[in-house]
């Protein structure tokens, strides 16, 4: 059931209200840990400045003087394994958009995190949703390679820390192919080439500027990638485009991938799981919408799991405004055969392990002290956080939309707009 308005009222004064200290009891009558410990029941978890100290029953001791936090459910900050949040404010306004850069000379040497801004509303929209970390990856211009991708906090600091270069992003599948002539051949040659270019860098450049596929700057950044000392994200949706990354890792076997999308995933699990290669999938994408997503389903993710296939799950198709709905579709999920205990490690995690964030994504002693109190179960599109904390700060549970309706609902009744009269 949705909480009133005064609970949600009272949880935002205790939010806004200065700790007297660093140190905070939460204690929820479910903690999931993303641990062997499993789920507590009647659990406590306690908060010293940025890291969790103690995770245990309620007889866990606790020190003196801490805030405490009562919450229905309590987990690790939940992470968004693919975004452009913080990238895009308005996604039809070219200035607002710096996920891509359709005009640019240079491709993976663009940087993401040049053009990331803690001041996008959507970064408010999604931490009050219960995420407290965002992958954030480019999109593609004029080439099939989009860039490099960052990783973020949601607390919409200024001087918010950014891990940046934490992957390069491609595309293949359709939208490689006609970024790269017009067909798969070309869009794999393209690949083939460019990761030629960049193992051989500087040598190749010493004698000219450009190299079979990539301009100089283009080769530095791909250098890392190219011998195997960096995540190469890959958009692609079809079988046979999955099995085409998948001949490539066996030739190259230095290679790191991840896979976002995979909607035909669960075809070519068996091979997946073999070669240790994760995916990022959206279980709202569950039509043809095109030819090369004829086979996606609803049951992709709990396909996966069956099969062994580390996976986590993002909002893929709405990634900019609405990453948050990712706990929504994890819910999709389970009422298409995913284990509970399984979606809730596709959004912390594994997203973590894919992305080497150490300490994050469990709730454990030692671990940074992102964690989220909840009001009812967290796959629960009626269940909401009444406290967001990233790396032991508490954060505010206000965005746009919620000082909108604030101030609506303050009005007198005669004063609202008639959206809000009841009838």
């Amino acid at each position: 059931m949705r909480k009133s308005l005064a609970t949600a009222l009272a949880a935002f004064t205790w939010l806004t209200t200065p700790a007297l200290a660093d140190t905070y009891v939460i204690r929820g009558e479910s903690v999931w840990t993303g641990t062997s410990q499993g789920t507590i029941k009647n659990g406590v978890v306690v908060i010293e400045d940025d890291r969790i100290t103690a995770v245990g029953g309620a007889s866990t001791a606790v020190p003196d003087g801490a805030s405490e936090i009562s919450a229905k459910w309590v987990t690790p900050g939940l992470i968004s394994a693919y975004s452009q949040t913080g990238l895009v404010e308005v996604g039809a306004e070219d200035p607002t958009n710096d996920a891509l850069a359709a005009a640019s000379v240079y491709s993976i040497s663009l940087n993401a995190a040049d053009g990331f801004n803690p001041d996008s509303t959507a970064i408010d929209v999604t931490r009050i949703e219960g995420f407290t970390r965002l992958v954030v990856a480019p999109q593609t211009g004029n080439t099939m390679f989009g860039g490099q991708g960052f990783i973020a906090d949601t607390s919409g600091d200024l001087d918010t820390p950014l891990t940046e270069k934490a992957f390069t992003f491609i595309a293949l599948g359709e939208a490689g192919a006609g970024l790269t002539g017009g067909s798969r051949a070309s869009a794999m040659a393209t690949l083939k080439a460019a990761l030629d270019d960049g193992r051989t860098y500087p040598a190749r450049y010493i004698a000219n500027s450009e190299g079979d596929a990539l301009k100089r700057l283009d080769a530095q950044a791909f250098s890392p990638a190219a011998r195997g000392q960096q995540l190469i994200m890959v958009q692609a949706h079809r079988a046979s485009d999955l099995n085409a990354v998948m001949d490539l890792a066996e030739e190259q076997p230095n290679l790191k991938f991840v896979i976002v999308g995979g909607d035909e995933a669960w075809r070519v699990a068996p091979r997946l799981a073999k070669l240790d290669i994760p995916v990022i999938v959206d279980a709202f994408s569950n039509l043809p919408s095109s030819f090369e997503r004829l086979a996606a389903t609803s049951e992709n993710a709990s396909r996966l799991a069956e099969t062994g296939v580390a996976f986590a799950i993002a909002n893929v198709g709405d990634s900019a405004q609405q990453a948050r709905l990712a706990s929504q579709i994890a819910g999709n999920a389970v009422a298409n055969g995913l284990d509970f205990d399984e979606a809730l490690a596709a959004l912390t995690v594994v997203p973590a392990e894919i992305f080497n964030m150490t300490g994050y994504g469990t709730l454990a002693p030692g671990a940074h002290a992102d964690v989220v109190a909840w009001d009812g179960d967290p796959l629960e599109v009626t269940s909401s956080p009444v406290a967001v904390i990233i790396d032991g700060e508490a954060q505010s549970l206000q965005s746009r939309q919620t000082r909108l309706r604030d101030r609506y609902l303050n009005l007198d009744e005669s004063e609202r707009p008639m959206a809000y009269h009841k009838p």
